[in-house]
């Protein structure tokens, strides 16, 4: 005995999604920077040393004098030499005009004009130790110096932003169907028989 059959067959159907993304991109560029710096303010005086060398006594022992003193020392020794020679001949003059009184004042007094005293020499050039005077003034530098600050400029770059939105297309990836068999579904009816 064949049982009547119905088949029934059927798919769903199916929506299909694609989606994008967002992009975001930033453009960012560096800051302009300009840095200077000035020089710093310098300034250096100096007051130079100052040596002073005093040989006046020094030379003055060695019998080495200026000329002021040089010439004053000559005018004295020769003052002095000249009352010495007045005085030697007014004393060989009064021997003279007393000749009468015996002796023999011409041989004297010509012994006297023609005999020089030696002369000494020694070593006595040495200066004393304290002869030679120094004066030192040290030497002064002064330094004034004055910092002088950066400048610095900076200019600052603008972000650049680029934005793409995203998206999202819906769409139908497979229909919908049904499908409907029959079997072994007779229709009877009068005088006729039908198969479904």
């Amino acid at each position: 005995m064949q049982l009547p059959q119905i088949r029934i067959q059927q798919q769903h159907a199916m929506i299909g999604m694609q989606s994008r993304d967002a992009q975001l991109s930033i453009d960012s560029a560096p800051a302009k920077l300009e840095i200077s710096q000035p020089e710093a303010d310098l300034q250096i005086t100096t007051k130079q040393g100052n040596l002073t060398i005093d040989q006046s006594k020094a030379l003055a022992d060695v019998g080495i004098f200026s000329t002021e003193e040089s010439v004053k020392k000559m005018a004295n020794e020769a003052m002095q030499k000249a009352v010495e020679g007045s005085k030697k001949r007014r004393r060989q003059g009064d021997m003279l005009m007393k000749i009468e009184n015996g002796g023999n004042p011409l041989a004297q007094v010509a012994k006297e004009n023609s005999q020089r005293p030696e002369k000494q020499f020694n070593i006595g050039w040495i200066p004393s130790g304290d002869a030679v005077k120094f004066d030192y003034q040290p030497a002064e530098v002064n330094i004034e110096a004055h910092a002088n600050k950066p400048i610095i400029n900076v200019e600052q770059s603008r972000n650049q932003f680029h934005y793409q939105r995203g998206d999202v297309d819906v769409y139908l990836e497979q229909e919908n169907w049904i499908d409907i068999d029959f079997e072994n579904v007779k229709l009877v009816g009068n005088n006729f028989e039908i198969e479904v």
